[in-house]
């Protein structure tokens, strides 16, 4: 007998459904994209605290904890892109100040186009993971 699952749900069921809390770790290309959407609507050509970017990211992500490490991590991972493709450090620059560390990005027209595909690369291995994820028959760790 197969099951059928078309009945609507009991009038006052809740229709939200809050996601688990999630903390972001390094090498996570979640977490990585969520940063990355931040970059792209971060003001250009003036530094901006590594403390208030980390703020922001918790704030618009009610349902994650961005440790700043792992912030800092997937900035560095940019730069290093960005050294790659461009050979110099002026796109994305980390500098340590009198009010802590901060990052700046290039007030050019070559950074939108480069972190549209940044996001776009770390986009497909979010796609890569939850394929990976749907392919597998168990929980990766605990059983």
């Amino acid at each position: 007998m197969r099951a059928s699952f078309g009945r609507p749900a009991p009038a006052g069921f809740p229709a939200e459904r809050p996601a688990p809390p999630v903390i972001a770790e390094p090498g996570d290309p979640f977490a990585s994209l969520r940063v990355l959407d931040a970059l792209a609507r971060m003001d250009r050509g003036r530094p901006i605290a590594i403390d208030a970017l980390v703020a922001h990211l918790n704030a618009a992500h009610l349902d994650w904890l961005f440790p700043r490490d792992v912030v800092v991590a997937v900035l560095v991972a940019l730069q290093a892109n960005w050294m790659a493709d461009y050979r110099n450090a002026s796109g994305i620059v980390l500098d340590e100040g009198l009010g802590g560390a901060t990052v700046q990005l290039e007030d050019s027209s070559r950074v939108d186009p480069w972190l549209v595909r940044q996001a776009l690369r770390v986009a497909a291995e979010c796609r890569e993971a939850l394929d990976e994820f749907a392919r597998r028959d168990r929980l990766a760790t605990g059983g």
